[in-house]
Protein backbone atom coordinates (compact mmCIF):
# COMPACT_ATOMS: atom_id res chain seq x y z
CA UNK A 1 0.00 0.00 0.00
CA UNK A 2 1.04 2.95 -0.79
CA UNK A 3 1.24 6.39 0.56
CA UNK A 4 -2.06 7.66 -0.42
CA UNK A 5 -3.65 4.35 0.79
CA UNK A 6 -4.21 2.51 -2.62
CA UNK A 7 -3.08 -0.87 -3.06
CA UNK A 8 -0.50 -1.51 -5.39
CA UNK A 9 0.27 -4.13 -7.95
CA UNK A 10 -2.64 -6.43 -8.44
CA UNK A 11 -5.72 -6.40 -10.12
CA UNK A 12 -9.28 -6.23 -8.85
CA UNK A 13 -9.36 -9.94 -9.26
CA UNK A 14 -5.79 -10.15 -6.70
CA UNK A 15 -3.72 -11.11 -9.77
CA UNK A 16 -1.70 -8.88 -11.62
CA UNK A 17 -1.24 -11.05 -14.37
CA UNK A 18 -3.67 -9.49 -16.85
CA UNK A 19 -5.04 -5.61 -16.65
CA UNK A 20 -7.97 -3.71 -17.75
CA UNK A 21 -6.85 -0.05 -18.00
CA UNK A 22 -9.40 2.78 -18.81
CA UNK A 23 -8.52 6.06 -20.31
CA UNK A 24 -11.92 7.79 -20.65
CA UNK A 25 -10.78 10.84 -18.57
CA UNK A 26 -8.04 11.04 -20.57
CA UNK A 27 -8.15 9.80 -24.29
CA UNK A 28 -12.36 9.33 -24.24
CA UNK A 29 -12.35 13.11 -23.25
CA UNK A 30 -11.08 14.20 -26.66
CA UNK A 31 -13.73 13.01 -28.65
CA UNK A 32 -15.99 15.98 -30.24
CA UNK A 33 -18.72 16.98 -28.60
CA UNK A 34 -17.56 16.19 -24.61
CA UNK A 35 -16.22 18.68 -22.29
CA UNK A 36 -15.96 17.14 -18.90
CA UNK A 37 -15.94 18.87 -15.64
CA UNK A 38 -13.85 17.79 -12.57
CA UNK A 39 -16.89 16.81 -10.95
CA UNK A 40 -17.79 14.85 -14.28
CA UNK A 41 -14.53 13.02 -13.76
CA UNK A 42 -14.99 12.05 -10.46
CA UNK A 43 -18.33 11.25 -10.89
CA UNK A 44 -16.68 8.42 -13.89
CA UNK A 45 -14.02 7.59 -11.98
CA UNK A 46 -16.49 6.34 -9.25
CA UNK A 47 -18.63 4.48 -12.01
CA UNK A 48 -15.16 2.82 -13.36
CA UNK A 49 -14.19 1.88 -10.21
CA UNK A 50 -17.23 0.36 -9.31
CA UNK A 51 -17.28 -1.50 -12.31
CA UNK A 52 -13.98 -3.06 -11.18
CA UNK A 53 -11.35 -1.52 -13.91
CA UNK A 54 -7.91 -1.89 -12.78
CA UNK A 55 -6.38 1.45 -13.48
CA UNK A 56 -8.10 4.84 -14.48
CA UNK A 57 -6.40 6.96 -16.57
CA UNK A 58 -7.50 10.51 -14.78
CA UNK A 59 -5.54 13.07 -17.21
CA UNK A 60 -2.50 15.07 -17.61
CA UNK A 61 -1.54 17.04 -14.62
CA UNK A 62 0.64 19.76 -15.00
CA UNK A 63 -0.61 19.99 -18.61
CA UNK A 64 -3.62 21.76 -17.34
CA UNK A 65 -5.57 23.06 -14.09
CA UNK A 66 -8.61 20.91 -14.50
CA UNK A 67 -6.18 17.68 -14.68
CA UNK A 68 -4.37 18.94 -11.71
CA UNK A 69 -7.19 19.24 -9.41
CA UNK A 70 -8.85 16.13 -10.63
CA UNK A 71 -5.82 14.25 -9.11
CA UNK A 72 -6.15 16.43 -5.76
CA UNK A 73 -9.59 15.56 -5.35
CA UNK A 74 -9.96 12.17 -6.75
CA UNK A 75 -7.54 11.40 -4.04
CA UNK A 76 -8.82 13.34 -1.17
CA UNK A 77 -13.05 12.67 -1.84
CA UNK A 78 -12.79 8.95 -3.60
CA UNK A 79 -11.48 5.46 -1.77
CA UNK A 80 -11.34 3.34 -4.63
CA UNK A 81 -12.28 -0.20 -3.82
CA UNK A 82 -10.35 -2.12 -7.33
CA UNK A 83 -8.79 0.68 -9.27
CA UNK A 84 -4.92 2.22 -9.04
CA UNK A 85 -4.83 6.42 -10.29
CA UNK A 86 -3.11 7.06 -13.24
CA UNK A 87 -1.32 10.00 -14.06
CA UNK A 88 -0.84 10.17 -17.72
CA UNK A 89 2.53 12.61 -19.19
CA UNK A 90 5.48 12.78 -21.96
CA UNK A 91 9.14 11.57 -21.31
CA UNK A 92 11.58 14.38 -20.16
CA UNK A 93 12.09 17.62 -23.28
CA UNK A 94 15.22 16.37 -25.47
CA UNK A 95 18.85 17.72 -24.07
CA UNK A 96 17.59 17.75 -20.43
CA UNK A 97 17.48 15.81 -17.27
CA UNK A 98 14.20 14.15 -16.15
CA UNK A 99 15.07 14.97 -12.26
CA UNK A 100 14.89 18.88 -13.59
CA UNK A 101 11.95 18.43 -15.82
CA UNK A 102 8.96 20.25 -15.00
CA UNK A 103 6.27 17.84 -16.60
CA UNK A 104 8.34 15.10 -14.53
CA UNK A 105 7.98 16.78 -11.04
CA UNK A 106 4.16 17.54 -11.93
CA UNK A 107 3.35 13.45 -13.14
CA UNK A 108 5.26 12.71 -9.54
CA UNK A 109 3.23 15.98 -7.55
CA UNK A 110 0.17 14.35 -9.16
CA UNK A 111 0.18 11.79 -6.09
CA UNK A 112 -0.78 9.18 -8.63
CA UNK A 113 1.30 5.56 -7.46
CA UNK A 114 0.69 4.46 -11.46
CA UNK A 115 2.74 6.81 -14.15
CA UNK A 116 1.75 6.25 -17.97
CA UNK A 117 4.53 7.74 -20.13
CA UNK A 118 4.14 8.66 -23.76
CA UNK A 119 7.14 8.17 -25.69
CA UNK A 120 8.17 8.46 -29.65
CA UNK A 121 8.44 4.87 -31.15
CA UNK A 122 7.99 6.02 -34.68
CA UNK A 123 11.86 7.03 -36.33
CA UNK A 124 9.80 9.92 -38.47
CA UNK A 125 7.95 11.14 -35.79
CA UNK A 126 11.23 11.55 -33.41
CA UNK A 127 12.95 13.06 -36.11
CA UNK A 128 10.17 15.85 -37.53
CA UNK A 129 7.96 16.45 -34.11
CA UNK A 130 10.68 16.12 -31.73
CA UNK A 131 13.18 17.44 -33.86
CA UNK A 132 15.61 14.93 -32.01
CA UNK A 133 18.11 12.19 -32.99
CA UNK A 134 17.32 9.01 -32.32
CA UNK A 135 19.59 7.98 -29.82
CA UNK A 136 18.26 10.88 -27.77
CA UNK A 137 15.00 10.05 -27.86
CA UNK A 138 15.80 6.76 -26.89
CA UNK A 139 17.56 8.23 -23.87
CA UNK A 140 14.91 10.33 -23.44
CA UNK A 141 12.58 7.36 -22.52
CA UNK A 142 15.38 5.33 -20.26
CA UNK A 143 16.10 8.56 -18.20
CA UNK A 144 12.47 9.56 -17.33
CA UNK A 145 11.31 5.55 -17.02
CA UNK A 146 14.20 5.20 -14.07
CA UNK A 147 13.86 8.22 -12.76
CA UNK A 148 10.26 8.03 -11.79
CA UNK A 149 10.83 4.60 -10.93
CA UNK A 150 13.85 5.16 -8.30
CA UNK A 151 10.70 7.92 -6.75
CA UNK A 152 8.97 4.43 -6.02
CA UNK A 153 6.06 5.13 -9.47
CA UNK A 154 5.00 2.16 -11.44
CA UNK A 155 5.61 2.85 -15.06
CA UNK A 156 3.64 2.25 -18.36
CA UNK A 157 4.85 3.13 -21.85
CA UNK A 158 2.75 4.05 -24.15
CA UNK A 159 4.44 3.84 -27.34
CA UNK A 160 3.01 5.99 -29.70
CA UNK A 161 2.26 5.49 -32.97
CA UNK A 162 4.22 1.71 -32.77
CA UNK A 163 2.73 -0.04 -35.49
CA UNK A 164 3.21 2.83 -38.25
CA UNK A 165 7.02 3.18 -37.03
CA UNK A 166 7.36 -0.35 -37.03
CA UNK A 167 6.50 -1.21 -40.83
CA UNK A 168 8.17 1.94 -41.09
CA UNK A 169 11.72 0.86 -39.41
CA UNK A 170 11.06 -2.14 -37.09
CA UNK A 171 14.61 -1.95 -35.85
CA UNK A 172 14.36 1.28 -34.02
CA UNK A 173 10.17 0.74 -32.92
CA UNK A 174 11.44 -2.54 -31.42
CA UNK A 175 14.52 -0.41 -29.63
CA UNK A 176 12.23 1.78 -28.32
CA UNK A 177 10.23 -1.24 -26.31
CA UNK A 178 13.45 -2.44 -25.06
CA UNK A 179 14.80 0.48 -23.65
CA UNK A 180 11.30 0.96 -22.12
CA UNK A 181 11.58 -2.10 -20.50
CA UNK A 182 14.87 -2.46 -19.49
CA UNK A 183 15.06 1.19 -17.44
CA UNK A 184 12.35 -0.66 -14.77
CA UNK A 185 8.91 0.08 -17.14
CA UNK A 186 6.35 -2.60 -15.83
CA UNK A 187 4.08 -3.04 -19.13
CA UNK A 188 5.13 -1.47 -23.07
CA UNK A 189 1.81 -0.61 -24.68
CA UNK A 190 1.98 -0.59 -28.66
CA UNK A 191 -0.46 1.94 -29.98
CA UNK A 192 -2.10 2.22 -33.08
CA UNK A 193 -2.40 5.69 -32.70
CA UNK A 194 -3.97 6.17 -36.25
CA UNK A 195 -6.35 3.64 -35.97
CA UNK A 196 -5.27 2.49 -39.22
CA UNK A 197 -4.24 -1.34 -38.51
CA UNK A 198 -6.38 -4.63 -38.71
CA UNK A 199 -6.73 -7.54 -36.67
CA UNK A 200 -3.64 -10.03 -38.59
CA UNK A 201 -1.17 -7.07 -38.69
CA UNK A 202 -1.69 -6.26 -34.93
CA UNK A 203 -1.19 -10.10 -33.88
CA UNK A 204 1.89 -10.75 -36.26
CA UNK A 205 3.88 -7.52 -34.80
CA UNK A 206 2.70 -8.03 -31.09
CA UNK A 207 3.64 -11.82 -31.37
CA UNK A 208 7.10 -10.69 -32.87
CA UNK A 209 7.54 -8.07 -30.76
CA UNK A 210 7.28 -10.15 -27.86
CA UNK A 211 9.87 -12.64 -28.85
CA UNK A 212 12.29 -10.69 -29.79
CA UNK A 213 12.11 -7.95 -26.61
CA UNK A 214 10.52 -10.27 -23.72
CA UNK A 215 8.90 -7.29 -22.57
CA UNK A 216 4.96 -7.14 -20.86
CA UNK A 217 3.13 -5.65 -23.76
CA UNK A 218 0.08 -4.02 -23.88
CA UNK A 219 -2.24 -2.50 -26.99
CA UNK A 220 -3.57 0.53 -27.42
CA UNK A 221 -5.73 0.62 -30.25
CA UNK A 222 -7.84 3.64 -32.15
CA UNK A 223 -11.53 2.46 -34.08
CA UNK A 224 -10.56 4.39 -37.10
CA UNK A 225 -10.97 1.14 -39.22
CA UNK A 226 -13.95 0.06 -37.29
CA UNK A 227 -11.60 -2.99 -35.56
CA UNK A 228 -10.38 -1.42 -32.51
CA UNK A 229 -12.24 -3.91 -30.18
CA UNK A 230 -10.93 -6.68 -32.74
CA UNK A 231 -7.11 -5.65 -33.25
CA UNK A 232 -7.09 -5.23 -28.68
CA UNK A 233 -8.44 -8.92 -28.91
CA UNK A 234 -6.00 -9.77 -31.74
CA UNK A 235 -3.04 -8.10 -29.31
CA UNK A 236 -4.46 -10.55 -26.54
CA UNK A 237 -4.13 -13.62 -28.41
CA UNK A 238 -0.42 -12.50 -29.41
CA UNK A 239 0.33 -12.58 -25.93
CA UNK A 240 -0.71 -9.24 -25.11
CA UNK A 241 -1.51 -8.78 -20.93
CA UNK A 242 -2.80 -5.35 -20.66
CA UNK A 243 -5.45 -3.83 -22.63
CA UNK A 244 -6.28 0.38 -22.81
CA UNK A 245 -9.88 1.26 -23.74
CA UNK A 246 -12.72 3.92 -23.04
CA UNK A 247 -16.15 3.49 -21.95
CA UNK A 248 -18.88 3.34 -24.70
CA UNK A 249 -15.80 3.82 -27.40
CA UNK A 250 -15.19 7.46 -26.52
CA UNK A 251 -12.08 9.17 -27.98
CA UNK A 252 -10.26 11.53 -30.99
CA UNK A 253 -12.07 10.96 -34.30
CA UNK A 254 -14.30 7.64 -33.96
CA UNK A 255 -12.81 6.62 -30.99
CA UNK A 256 -11.17 3.96 -29.03
CA UNK A 257 -11.35 0.35 -28.62
CA UNK A 258 -14.78 -0.02 -26.18
CA UNK A 259 -14.20 -0.93 -22.79
CA UNK A 260 -17.33 -3.35 -22.54
CA UNK A 261 -17.24 -5.09 -25.61
CA UNK A 262 -13.67 -5.65 -25.23
CA UNK A 263 -13.91 -6.97 -20.76
CA UNK A 264 -17.43 -8.99 -22.65
CA UNK A 265 -14.91 -11.08 -24.66
CA UNK A 266 -12.12 -11.45 -22.19
CA UNK A 267 -14.38 -12.56 -19.22
CA UNK A 268 -17.70 -14.61 -21.64
CA UNK A 269 -15.37 -15.54 -24.41
CA UNK A 270 -11.67 -16.07 -23.75
CA UNK A 271 -12.87 -17.20 -19.79
CA UNK A 272 -10.19 -14.64 -18.02
CA UNK A 273 -11.82 -13.40 -14.87
CA UNK A 274 -10.30 -9.58 -15.06
CA UNK A 275 -13.32 -7.88 -13.22
CA UNK A 276 -14.65 -9.05 -9.54
CA UNK A 277 -17.13 -11.42 -9.00
CA UNK A 278 -20.45 -9.87 -9.78
CA UNK A 279 -19.25 -6.76 -11.82
CA UNK A 280 -20.12 -7.76 -15.08
CA UNK A 281 -23.85 -7.62 -14.28
CA UNK A 282 -23.46 -4.16 -13.88
CA UNK A 283 -22.03 -3.17 -17.09
CA UNK A 284 -24.97 -1.96 -18.82
CA UNK A 285 -26.07 0.24 -16.20
CA UNK A 286 -22.24 1.62 -16.03
CA UNK A 287 -22.48 2.15 -19.70
CA UNK A 288 -25.69 4.06 -19.72
CA UNK A 289 -24.40 6.00 -16.38
CA UNK A 290 -21.32 7.19 -18.01
CA UNK A 291 -23.26 7.97 -21.16
CA UNK A 292 -25.65 10.56 -19.45
CA UNK A 293 -22.56 12.38 -16.99
CA UNK A 294 -20.96 13.02 -20.91
CA UNK A 295 -23.93 13.79 -22.15
CA UNK A 296 -24.63 11.89 -25.18
CA UNK A 297 -27.48 9.50 -25.72
CA UNK A 298 -26.44 5.79 -25.23
CA UNK A 299 -26.27 4.12 -28.50
CA UNK A 300 -29.02 1.89 -28.80
CA UNK A 301 -26.85 -0.92 -30.90
CA UNK A 302 -23.49 -0.98 -28.93
CA UNK A 303 -22.67 -4.72 -28.60
CA UNK A 304 -23.81 -6.32 -25.56
CA UNK A 305 -24.93 -3.05 -23.53
CA UNK A 306 -27.44 -1.26 -26.02
CA UNK A 307 -30.96 -1.27 -25.76
CA UNK A 308 -31.41 -3.46 -28.98
CA UNK A 309 -28.34 -5.78 -28.56
CA UNK A 310 -30.81 -8.45 -27.50
CA UNK A 311 -33.78 -7.05 -29.33
CA UNK A 312 -35.60 -9.43 -31.89
CA UNK A 313 -38.13 -8.46 -34.07
CA UNK A 314 -38.20 -10.87 -36.67
CA UNK A 315 -41.22 -13.51 -36.31
CA UNK A 316 -38.70 -16.80 -37.43
CA UNK A 317 -36.32 -14.99 -34.37
CA UNK A 318 -39.41 -15.13 -32.51
CA UNK A 319 -40.31 -18.68 -33.12
CA UNK A 320 -36.99 -20.13 -32.08
CA UNK A 321 -36.50 -17.79 -28.92
CA UNK A 322 -39.59 -19.04 -27.93
CA UNK A 323 -38.23 -23.06 -28.08
CA UNK A 324 -34.66 -21.75 -26.62
CA UNK A 325 -33.28 -18.31 -26.57
CA UNK A 326 -29.74 -19.17 -27.43
CA UNK A 327 -30.77 -20.26 -30.46
CA UNK A 328 -30.71 -16.90 -31.44
CA UNK A 329 -28.25 -15.03 -28.95
CA UNK A 330 -24.79 -15.55 -28.09
CA UNK A 331 -24.74 -14.87 -24.58
CA UNK A 332 -28.15 -15.02 -21.70
CA UNK A 333 -28.17 -10.96 -21.21
CA UNK A 334 -28.43 -11.27 -18.05
CA UNK A 335 -24.91 -11.80 -17.68
CA UNK A 336 -24.11 -8.43 -18.66
CA UNK A 337 -26.93 -6.69 -17.22
CA UNK A 338 -29.32 -6.37 -20.00
CA UNK A 339 -32.20 -8.14 -21.24
CA UNK A 340 -34.02 -9.48 -23.93
CA UNK A 341 -36.56 -7.59 -26.00
CA UNK A 342 -39.16 -8.55 -28.43
CA UNK A 343 -39.92 -6.10 -30.94
CA UNK A 344 -43.61 -5.82 -32.39
CA UNK A 345 -44.27 -5.08 -35.62
CA UNK A 346 -45.87 -5.95 -39.08
CA UNK A 347 -43.09 -8.56 -39.14
CA UNK A 348 -44.28 -10.49 -35.95
CA UNK A 349 -45.92 -13.41 -35.92
CA UNK A 350 -47.60 -15.72 -33.28
CA UNK A 351 -44.54 -16.13 -31.46
CA UNK A 352 -43.06 -12.59 -30.89
CA UNK A 353 -46.78 -11.64 -29.53
CA UNK A 354 -46.83 -14.43 -27.36
CA UNK A 355 -43.25 -13.60 -26.14
CA UNK A 356 -43.86 -9.98 -25.67
CA UNK A 357 -47.04 -10.77 -23.53
CA UNK A 358 -45.39 -12.51 -21.44
CA UNK A 359 -42.36 -9.85 -21.03
CA UNK A 360 -45.40 -7.62 -20.21
CA UNK A 361 -46.80 -10.21 -17.66
CA UNK A 362 -49.45 -11.66 -19.61
CA UNK A 363 -50.06 -15.05 -20.70
CA UNK A 364 -51.06 -15.42 -24.06
CA UNK A 365 -50.16 -19.22 -24.73
CA UNK A 366 -53.50 -20.96 -24.15
CA UNK A 367 -55.54 -18.85 -26.85
CA UNK A 368 -54.61 -18.81 -30.29
CA UNK A 369 -57.18 -16.73 -31.59
CA UNK A 370 -56.62 -14.15 -29.59
CA UNK A 371 -52.96 -14.29 -30.49
CA UNK A 372 -54.42 -13.87 -34.40
CA UNK A 373 -56.32 -11.11 -33.64
CA UNK A 374 -53.62 -9.12 -32.04
CA UNK A 375 -51.20 -9.83 -34.74
CA UNK A 376 -53.77 -9.05 -37.71
CA UNK A 377 -54.51 -5.93 -35.66
CA UNK A 378 -50.80 -4.71 -34.94
CA UNK A 379 -50.11 -5.28 -39.09
CA UNK A 380 -52.79 -3.31 -39.75
CA UNK A 381 -51.95 -0.47 -37.47
CA UNK A 382 -48.36 -0.49 -38.89
CA UNK A 383 -49.90 -0.08 -42.55
CA UNK A 384 -51.52 2.92 -41.19
CA UNK A 385 -48.15 4.60 -39.62
CA UNK A 386 -48.10 3.35 -36.35
CA UNK A 387 -44.89 1.57 -34.97
CA UNK A 388 -45.11 -0.30 -31.82
CA UNK A 389 -41.80 -1.82 -31.91
CA UNK A 390 -40.90 1.83 -30.20
CA UNK A 391 -44.02 2.03 -28.45
CA UNK A 392 -44.20 -0.50 -25.64
CA UNK A 393 -46.96 1.07 -23.84
CA UNK A 394 -49.05 1.70 -26.18
CA UNK A 395 -48.97 -2.22 -27.34
CA UNK A 396 -49.31 -3.30 -24.18
CA UNK A 397 -52.83 -0.83 -23.60
CA UNK A 398 -53.61 -2.54 -27.62
CA UNK A 399 -52.77 -5.75 -25.79
CA UNK A 400 -55.25 -5.29 -22.71
CA UNK A 401 -57.61 -4.32 -25.20
CA UNK A 402 -58.28 -7.40 -26.91
CA UNK A 403 -57.52 -9.98 -23.25
CA UNK A 404 -60.43 -7.92 -21.57
CA UNK A 405 -62.17 -7.22 -24.58
CA UNK A 406 -62.65 -3.59 -23.59
CA UNK A 407 -60.59 -0.19 -23.68
CA UNK A 408 -58.73 0.96 -21.10
CA UNK A 409 -59.98 4.52 -19.99
CA UNK A 410 -59.84 6.83 -17.56
CA UNK A 411 -61.74 9.21 -19.13
CA UNK A 412 -63.62 9.83 -22.50
CA UNK A 413 -63.10 12.64 -25.15
CA UNK A 414 -65.72 14.95 -26.34
CA UNK A 415 -63.69 17.20 -28.43
CA UNK A 416 -60.27 19.71 -28.17
CA UNK A 417 -59.05 22.15 -30.37
CA UNK A 418 -55.43 23.94 -30.59
CA UNK A 419 -55.01 27.60 -31.76
CA UNK A 420 -52.25 29.49 -33.16
CA UNK A 421 -52.62 33.24 -33.27
CA UNK A 422 -50.31 35.01 -35.07
CA UNK A 423 -49.89 38.55 -33.65
CA UNK A 424 -49.04 41.90 -35.82
CA UNK A 425 -45.60 42.03 -33.74
CA UNK A 426 -44.59 38.29 -34.66
CA UNK A 427 -44.94 36.61 -31.69
CA UNK A 428 -47.58 34.16 -30.99
CA UNK A 429 -50.29 32.89 -28.93
CA UNK A 430 -51.06 29.43 -28.93
CA UNK A 431 -54.22 28.39 -26.78
CA UNK A 432 -55.77 24.94 -26.33
CA UNK A 433 -59.60 23.40 -25.08
CA UNK A 434 -60.60 20.24 -23.78
CA UNK A 435 -64.27 18.51 -23.52
CA UNK A 436 -63.69 15.48 -21.54
CA UNK A 437 -65.84 13.71 -19.53
CA UNK A 438 -64.29 12.14 -16.26
CA UNK A 439 -66.27 9.75 -13.46
CA UNK A 440 -69.84 11.03 -14.95
CA UNK A 441 -68.67 14.81 -15.03
CA UNK A 442 -68.13 16.91 -17.80
CA UNK A 443 -65.03 19.29 -18.16
CA UNK A 444 -64.05 22.14 -20.03
CA UNK A 445 -60.46 23.07 -19.58
CA UNK A 446 -58.55 25.76 -21.02
CA UNK A 447 -55.02 26.76 -21.18
CA UNK A 448 -51.57 28.55 -22.80
CA UNK A 449 -48.55 27.07 -23.76
CA UNK A 450 -45.00 27.58 -25.49
CA UNK A 451 -46.87 25.55 -28.84
CA UNK A 452 -50.33 23.90 -30.18
CA UNK A 453 -49.20 20.58 -28.63
CA UNK A 454 -47.44 22.14 -25.75
CA UNK A 455 -50.96 23.89 -24.54
CA UNK A 456 -52.81 20.56 -25.24
CA UNK A 457 -50.74 18.86 -23.19
CA UNK A 458 -50.99 21.49 -20.19
CA UNK A 459 -55.09 21.92 -20.88
CA UNK A 460 -55.31 17.89 -21.19
CA UNK A 461 -53.35 17.57 -17.43
CA UNK A 462 -55.01 20.13 -16.16
CA UNK A 463 -58.43 18.77 -16.49
CA UNK A 464 -57.43 15.52 -15.14
CA UNK A 465 -55.04 16.30 -11.71
CA UNK A 466 -58.50 17.37 -9.75
CA UNK A 467 -59.09 13.42 -10.54
CA UNK A 468 -55.99 11.90 -10.76
CA UNK A 469 -53.44 13.71 -8.62
CA UNK A 470 -51.00 10.95 -9.65
CA UNK A 471 -50.62 12.80 -12.88
CA UNK A 472 -48.85 16.05 -11.56
CA UNK A 473 -45.63 12.81 -11.34
CA UNK A 474 -45.41 12.47 -14.84
CA UNK A 475 -43.12 14.40 -17.36
CA UNK A 476 -42.45 14.26 -21.03
CA UNK A 477 -38.89 14.10 -21.49
CA UNK A 478 -38.93 13.38 -25.24
CA UNK A 479 -40.93 13.49 -28.42
CA UNK A 480 -40.62 12.83 -31.93
CA UNK A 481 -42.12 14.13 -35.28
CA UNK A 482 -41.73 11.79 -38.54
CA UNK A 483 -43.94 12.71 -41.76
CA UNK A 484 -44.32 9.25 -43.12
CA UNK A 485 -44.74 9.08 -47.22
CA UNK A 486 -47.98 10.15 -49.09
CA UNK A 487 -49.22 11.10 -51.86
CA UNK A 488 -49.71 15.08 -51.60
CA UNK A 489 -46.85 16.33 -49.70
CA UNK A 490 -48.26 18.75 -46.99
CA UNK A 491 -51.01 15.75 -46.68
CA UNK A 492 -48.70 13.27 -45.80
CA UNK A 493 -49.22 10.75 -42.35
CA UNK A 494 -47.73 12.36 -39.36
CA UNK A 495 -46.68 9.97 -36.65
CA UNK A 496 -45.28 11.16 -33.57
CA UNK A 497 -43.07 9.01 -30.59
CA UNK A 498 -43.72 10.34 -26.72
CA UNK A 499 -41.46 9.58 -23.81
CA UNK A 500 -42.54 9.40 -20.54
CA UNK A 501 -41.41 9.68 -16.85
CA UNK A 502 -42.89 9.14 -13.53
CA UNK A 503 -39.06 9.70 -11.89
CA UNK A 504 -38.89 5.93 -11.68
CA UNK A 505 -39.26 4.73 -15.08
CA UNK A 506 -40.25 5.86 -18.54
CA UNK A 507 -42.59 4.28 -21.01
CA UNK A 508 -43.38 5.72 -24.72
CA UNK A 509 -46.46 5.58 -26.59
CA UNK A 510 -47.44 6.75 -30.52
CA UNK A 511 -50.00 8.23 -32.21
CA UNK A 512 -50.99 8.46 -35.94
CA UNK A 513 -52.87 11.09 -37.61
CA UNK A 514 -52.96 13.64 -40.83
CA UNK A 515 -51.20 16.43 -38.64
CA UNK A 516 -49.00 16.66 -35.73
CA UNK A 517 -51.62 17.54 -33.31
CA UNK A 518 -54.13 14.77 -34.26
CA UNK A 519 -51.16 12.69 -33.86
CA UNK A 520 -49.77 14.11 -30.59
CA UNK A 521 -52.94 14.24 -28.81
CA UNK A 522 -53.40 10.16 -29.04
CA UNK A 523 -49.40 9.71 -28.11
CA UNK A 524 -50.49 11.70 -24.72
CA UNK A 525 -53.43 10.20 -24.07
CA UNK A 526 -51.89 6.67 -24.30
CA UNK A 527 -48.92 7.77 -22.16
CA UNK A 528 -51.68 9.08 -19.58
CA UNK A 529 -53.48 6.42 -19.50
CA UNK A 530 -50.44 3.77 -18.96
CA UNK A 531 -49.09 6.22 -16.67
CA UNK A 532 -52.69 5.41 -14.61
CA UNK A 533 -52.46 2.00 -15.33
CA UNK A 534 -48.75 1.73 -13.68
CA UNK A 535 -49.72 3.00 -10.43
CA UNK A 536 -52.90 0.39 -9.68
CA UNK A 537 -55.70 2.99 -10.76
CA UNK A 538 -58.39 1.46 -12.20
CA UNK A 539 -60.11 2.38 -14.97
CA UNK A 540 -63.49 4.30 -14.81
CA UNK A 541 -65.02 4.35 -18.22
Amino acid sequence: MNATGQVTGTSPTGSDDFHVFDTTLRDGAQREGINLTVADKLAIARHLDDFGVGFIEGGWPGANPRDTEFFARAQAEITFRHAQLVAFGSTRRANAKASEDPQVRALLESGAPVITLVAKSHDRHVELALRTTLDENLEMVRDTVSHLCAQGRRVFVDCEHFFDGYRSNPAYATSVVRAASEAGADVVVLCDTNGGMLPAQVQATVATVLADTGARLGIHAQDDTGCAVANTLAAVDAGATHVQCTANGYGERVGNANLFPVVAALELKYGRHVLPEGSLKEMTRVSHAIAEVVNLTPATHQPYVGVSAFAHKAGLHASAIKVDPDLYQHIDPELVGNRLRMLVSDMAGRASIELKGKELGIDLSGDRELVGRVVERVKERELKGYTYEAADASFELLLREEVEGRACRYFRTESWRAIVEDRPDGTHANEATVKLWVKGERIVATAEGNGPVHALDRTLRGALEGFYPQLAELELVDYKVRILEGKHGTESTTRVLVTTSDGSAEWSTVGVGDNVIAASWQAMVDAYTYGLLRVGVEPTE
